[in-house]
C-alpha cells in the first residue's frame, strides 16, 4: 500500500490501469475514451498508463467510445470508460446496448448538469438518465470511496451471476477535481482481488450472435433473468465487501451508510458528497440535543429497500435531498424511498444544488427546520429547495 495524491478522476483512472493489469493474463484490457469536461482528466491520465496487455481507443465521440468498449467486452476483455452530462446522454443508447446484452462495462461519470443552457457543475440528472435500463449505480463522496469503488465495480460486473455494466459516480467538480490523499495498493493485491475476466457469452470459436431480434416472449425472459441479476448485485457485493477488507485491509462501505440514525427522530436521506455535509450537520444538532440522523445512499441501483426499511423504522421526519429533479414529478432519491418509511411519517422532498448549486450546512439545518413543523409532506416547488 501507498498513500498518494489524487483527484478523484486520477483516481477512477488509476483504479482501472491496476484492474487492467490485473487481466494480462488474460484476454486483456479496452478502453474506448472521449473527453468532456469535467471527466477529461480521468481520460487524460488513463492514456498515460502502461498497460501490459491493452489498448485505450481514443475515438469521435461518446457513443463510439461506449461502443469500442462493447465489441471488447463481446471479445471477452476488460473494459472501462468515462464520461459526463451530455455525453453520457450521447453514450446512452450503447450504454443500454451493454447493459441488455450483459457486457460488463464499468463506467465512470462525473455528474454534471445537463444541457442546454449550458452548465459545467454537479447534477444527478445525467446519470440517473438510465436509473431503469439495467446499469449498478454507485454514488462515492470522497476520493477514498471512489477508488476503492471502481475496484469493486469491475468485480461485482464481471461477476457470474451478475454480468452487467456498473455506473461509478462522483459529483462533478465537487469530487472529480478535489485531490485527497488515497490508498493504493500493491498490483498483486489487485491481482488476488480480481479474478480473470470471463464473458460466458463472449463471440469466440462457437459461432452465435449478440443483440439479435427476439420475439416477445424472449424479451420477458431476459428481462425477467437481468432483473433477478441486478436484485441478487446486493447480496454479491456483501460478499464482495468480507473480500476486499481481507486483501486491503480496509471494508468496503456498505451499499447504504447510517450515520448516528440509530436512536434518530429525524433522519436526513441523501446521496453523493451532500452525505458528507449531512453528517457535519448532524454533529451540529446533536450537540444542540437534536436526535438527527444522517442516512447516506451509496448503491443506488439496485436499491437496498431492505437496508434502508431498517434504516427508515421509527422515523417520524425524514428530509430526502435530491441534486436532481424529475420534471413535473420532484425528487428521484425522495420517490424511490419514500413508500418505506412507516405509515404516517413525514418524507419530504428537498431538491437543492441543482446545476452545481452549494449545498451547505446552514441550507440542510433551514430544510429541517421547515420539516420539523410538518404534519403531512407536500412536492416542493423549485423556490421551496432551499
Amino acid at each position: 500500500m501507498s498513500l498518494k495524491l489524487l483527484s478523484a478522476n486520477h483516481g477512477a483512472a488509476l483504479a482501472a490501469t491496476l484492474a487492467a493489469r490485473a487481466n494480462r493474463t488474460g484476454r486483456g484490457f479496452c478502453s474506448g475514451v472521449y473527453p468532456i469536461t469535467p471527466s477529461t482528466e480521468c481520460m487524460e491520465y488513463l492514456c498515460l498508463q502502461e498497460i501490459e496487455k491493452g489498448r485505450v481507443v481514443k475515438v469521435e465521440s461518446e457513443h463510439s467510445a461506449m461502443g469500442v468498449c462493447i465489441g471488447a467486452a463481446a471479445a471477452g476483455a476488460r473494459t472501462f470508460t468515462a464520461t459526463s452530462s451530455n455525453g453520457l446522454a450521447y453514450m446512452a443508447e450503447n450504454c443500454i446496448a451493454a447493459a441488455f446484452m450483459r457486457l460488463p462495462v464499468v463506467l465512470a461519470v462525473a455528474n454534471r448538469t445537463l444541457g442546454p443552457p449550458w452548465n459545467i457543475w454537479a447534477d444527478h440528472g445525467d446519470s440517473l438518465l438510465l436509473r431503469d435500463q439495467g446499469l449498478i449505480q454507485f454514488y462515492c463522496a470522497d476520493n477514498q470511496e471512489l477508488f476503492d469503488t471502481v475496484l469493486c465495480a469491475f468485480r461485482l460486473a464481471e461477476d457470474a451471476s451478475v454480468m452487467m455494466p456498473a455506473m461509478v459516480c462522483m459529483d462533478g467538480f465537487i469530487l472529480s477535481h478535489t485531490v485527497a490523499q488515497t490508498d493504493i495498493p500493491e498490483q498483486a493485491q489487485v491481482d488476488s482481488f480480481l479474478p480473470l475476466t470471463a464473458v460466458p457469452h463472449r463471440l469466440g470459436d462457437m459461432p452465435h450472435t449478440l443483440g439479435q431480434i427476439e420475439v416477445p416472449h424472449q424479451t420477458e425472459v431476459h428481462r425477467h433473468q437481468h432483473h433477478a441479476a441486478i436484485l441478487g448485485a446486493t447480496r454479491v457485493y456483501a460478499g464482495i465487501q468480507d473480500e476486499f477488507e481481507q486483501i486491503f485491509g480496509r471494508r468496503l462501505t456498505d451499499a447504504v451508510v447510517a450515520y448516528r440514525a440509530e436512536d434518530a427522530e429525524t433522519l436526513i436521506v441523501s446521496m453523493g458528497t451532500i452525505g458528507a455535509t449531512a453528517e457535519r450537520v448532524v454533529d451540529l444538532l446533536r450537540a444542540q440535543g437534536q436526535k438527527v440522523g444522517s442516512l447516506r445512499v451509496r448503491m443506488f441501483r439496485p436499491l437496498p429497500v431492505e437496508e434502508i426499511r431498517e434504516c427508515f423504522a421509527g422515523k417520524q421526519r425524514i428530509a430526502v435531498i435530491d441534486r436532481d429533479i424529475s420534471l413535473g414529478f420532484g425528487g428521484v432519491l425522495w420517490g424511490e424511498v419514500r413508500s418505506l418509511a412507516d405509515p404516517g411519517a413525514v418524507v419530504q422532498s428537498y431538491m437543492a444544488g441543482l446545476g452545481g448549486g452549494d449545498v451547505r450546512p446552514e441550507h440542510i439545518v433551514r430544510m429541517l427546520a421547515d420539516l420539523l413543523p410538518r404534519k403531512l409532506a407536500r412536492r416542493p416547488t423549485m423556490m421551496e429547495a432551499v
